[in-house]
């Protein structure tokens, strides 16, 4: 009896944990970048900050005094290293509205790069550093 018991205990053990989770789950501030080759100096009136769960994101911009507004949200999906990232929302006009953008995507310790060619042409390298 024993020894049918202690296999059935160790399946339940490993089901209890998920192993699923996205490696982007959390939230990341945007820390600068580089487009077309020229340095993007993160602001420093503001904070941008994103907020990833397994399948969606949620982009915020939290300035000091004022109320955090969300300025975008969208879907993604992760395959090897690529992120296929689609805006569903945008609080301004958006040319990307629906639209799949696709990233590689490197995470080094608490940083998160995101590397693309935007439909536009522009070729931007962003930097996000984990704060939660």
């Amino acid at each position: 009896m024993k020894r049918s018991i202690v296999p059935v205990i160790g399946i339940l053990l490993l089901c209890a944990f998920r192993f699923d989770d996205s490696p982007l789950r959390g939230v990341w501030e945007y820390r600068g970048g580089i487009i077309n080759g020229k340095l993007d100096a993160a602001p420093t009136a503001y904070k941008l900050q994103r907020d990833y769960d397994n399948e969606h994101y949620k982009a915020r911009v939290i300035e000091e005094g004022e109320n955090t507004q969300v300025y975008e949200k969208g879907d993604y999906q992760l395959k090897a290293d690529t992120c296929f990232e689609t805006q569903t929302y945008c609080m301004q006009e958006s040319k990307l509205l629906n639209k799949t953008i696709k990233y590689n995507y490197i995470i080094s310790n608490d940083t998160l790069k995101l590397l693309s060619v935007l439909p536009n042409g522009n070729k931007v390298e962003d930097y996000w550093v984990k704060v939660k």
